[in-house]
This record gives C-alpha cells, structure tokens and sequence, in this order.
C-alpha cells in the first residue's frame, strides 16, 4: 500500500521534472566541436542567462561580476549579441557608463547537454565574449529588436517596475574565448563568429 501512496508523487515530480528540461527537447543537437564558430553561436543562442563582469566604480577598479539574463534573439534565430535589460539602479549599468569594458561567460552546463562531468570539464563548452557595454539607444530599430529578443526568452521583463528605468544595452564583442575539448581555447575571429551561417531550417524562418 506504501508505493501507492508514493506512486503519485513520483509520478508528479517526474511531470515537473520533464517542464523543467522541457526546454531541451528544442536545443538542436550540438554542432561539430571542430567547429569553433557553430560550437560559439549554438552556446549564445541556446542559452538564456550568463554572468557578466564590469569594472567596478565602487570598488576601486576590481572586477564586479553578476548573473544576468540576456538573449541574441528570438529562439533560434540568434544575431549573436548578447542584448540585456537593465537599470542604473544597479551596479552593472553605471559601471559600463563611467568604463564600457565588459566581458561575458556562458556555460554549456545549463543546458543539460554536458552528461555528467563537472561545468570545468572542456568537453562541457563554455564561451567568454569580451568588448564594451553600450546602452542601445532606445528609440531605435535594434532597441525594439533586443526587447523582443529578451522578452521572447525572458517574458517577466515585460512586467518589471517602470519606475527602474530598465533599458536595453548590447556587448559590443571584440574578443572570444572558446573552449569546447581538450587542447585549450580555440581560434576564433569576431568577424567568423558573426559569419557563421546558419542551417537551411533556421535561415528560412528568417526569411
């Protein structure tokens, strides 16, 4: 009679176990780890919050990192740049205000695709793009492209106070550091990060 009584909870939490992974079942397969610049826009893409670090103002030019979310575009149809939401009532946006320079890491782990070795495993892909926060000029055609990036991944945005004057800013990327195997990071221009064609599929609905 015990397993019974258990039954439906274990039935329960396996339901809400596959919501929670839900999102895997649309992650396309991870493309080819000898190629860098699919193995980078595949990361950015599919993921949804990272952690990006500024210099701090507060703290007398040390490093300030903080979990942000963020998107490059709507679900697989990425441009590539990170654009996130945020206010200068926090640290992060008046940071990039008085030094522009910022880098930002995305993991692989997140996504569930790493199997069971630890985050720091390089067969568990992790990418560090580096470059200036800018504040993206908010009645401009991009601005209105990174709400709906963010909002389409990240739809509580939407409601977040007005009085906090969040506005869309973009990392502007000069350098990337990928790591996706053993062997150390591999070579990878901005300018083939940002050529990297997308399949057929994902170019028709572009289109």
């Amino acid at each position: 009679m015990k397993v019974f009584h258990v039954l439906p909870l274990i039935l329960l939490l396996l339901l809400w176990g596959c919501e929670v992974q839900g999102r895997l079942v649309s992650i396309p397969t991870k493309p080819d780890r000898k190629d860098a610049a699919a193995t980078a826009r595949w990361l950015v893409s599919q993921n949804f919050w990272g952690v990006l670090s500024t210099i701090s103002i507060d703290l007398d030019g040390a490093p300030f990192a903080k979990v942000v979310s963020y998107s490059d575009g709507v679900p697989n149809q990425g441009s590539g740049i990170p654009y996130f939401y945020l206010t200068t009532l926090d640290p992060t946006a008046r940071n990039a205000f008085k030094d522009e320079r910022a880098s930002f890491t995305v993991s692989e782990y997140p996504l569930g695709t790493c199997g069971k070795v630890d985050p720091m495993n390089p067969t568990c892909s992790r990418i560090t793009l580096t470059g200036k926060l800018k504040l993206v000029d908010e009645k401009s055609e991009e601005a209105e492209f990174g709400r709906n990036a963010l909002f389409s991944k990240h739809s509580e945005m939407i409601d977040w106070p007005e009085d906090h004057n969040f506005k869309v800013y973009k990392l502007e990327i000069e350098n990337i550091f990928l790591i996706n195997w053993f062997g150390g990071p591999k070579p990878l221009t901005v300018e083939e990060y940002f050529n990297h064609k997308m399949n057929n599929r994902l170019r028709s609905l572009m289109d």
